[in-house]
């Protein structure tokens, strides 16, 4: 005595479903990788190609309780020209002081001292970024 089979002859009626569906599944994943690898090489390029200045806090000391001095060193292309934003908070985490320095100079490397204004004895500097333009 033998059983009847109760699969489909196979290739007889086409793809299964589950075959369509991972084709499409496929699809979409690949659709949404290539998305994905534009969107980070976009970023890349704005922050680093397009970011023609650079800077880093060397040191800071507060002066007073409505001031504190930063060593700022920037970087740049010898044309370019931008701001860079700083800030100071104090001991509790509040924010006491943010100001905008430009650096127009010609020079490709820049060693300067600057004085952050702030509402009450200020215990940290924090370069927030630089920008061109």
């Amino acid at each position: 005595m033998s059983t009847a089979s109760t699969q489909l002859p196979e290739g007889r009626y086409g793809p299964s479903a589950d075959q369509r569906a991972d084709r499409k599944l496929k699809v979409i994943g690949g659709a949404l990788g290539v998305v994905l690898l534009v969107v980070v090489g976009w970023f890349a390029y704005y922050y680093v190609a397009q970011n023609k200045i650079s800077a880093e806090v060397i040191t800071f000391k507060a002066t007073s309780d409505s001031a504190v001095e930063v060593h700022l060193e920037v970087r740049k292309d010898a044309g370019a020209h931008g701001y860079c934003t700083l800030r100071s908070q104090a001991a509790d985490g509040s924010e006491v002081g943010r100001a905008d320095f430009r650096f127009d100079q010609k020079s490709s490397r820049i060693d300067r001292v600057v004085t952050l204004r702030t509402t009450s004895r200020g215990s940290t500097a924090e370069l927030l970024g630089c920008h061109a333009g």
